[in-house]
């Protein structure tokens, strides 16, 4: 019997381990709705992704912004290059730090947008945005 309630929390924590793993993993998940905003061209509900106060990188210019001023240079990035699609190429971070890199094509042109986001007290939230001409 002590060898069946070894074996049962030995299999109990192997499970319990698995789940926590998967947990954690589960903060990627915060680049599907930003992937989603990205996609749809929707600057409104991408800034509700936005810290308080980000930097948005377009091409090589380069802006400490306030969530309102960057949700307007994005506005503006969209209104020139109206997205047709974004697809996250690449993820990676630890637990409070995360990035993100996809391709953007919009306007008829594809970009590469690297997205870093952080963890503040409460969420995810997007701390840099950079967007680059792909050659």
């Amino acid at each position: 019997m002590s060898r069946y309630i070894l074996c049962v929390m030995a299999v109990t924590a192997a499970f319990l381990s698995g789940v926590k793993a998967s947990a954690q993993d589960t903060g990627y998940d915060v680049f599907n709705p930003i992937a989603k905003y990205l996609a749809m061209g929707d600057a409104e509900k991408l800034s509700a992704w936005f810290s308080d106060n980000l930097e948005v990188t377009i091409f090589s210019d380069s802006n400490d912004s306030s969530r309102n001023q960057a949700r307007q240079i994005v506005k503006s990035f969209f209104r020139s290059y109206t997205p047709r699609s974004f697809e996250i190429t690449h993820k990676a971070g630890r637990s409070n730090m995360k990035y993100a890199l996809g391709t953007l094509n919009a306007g008829g042109e594809l970009f590469l947008v690297t997205i870093f986001v952080g963890y503040d007290d409460t969420a995810y939230r997007i701390q840099h945005l950079k967007i680059e001409r792909l050659n």
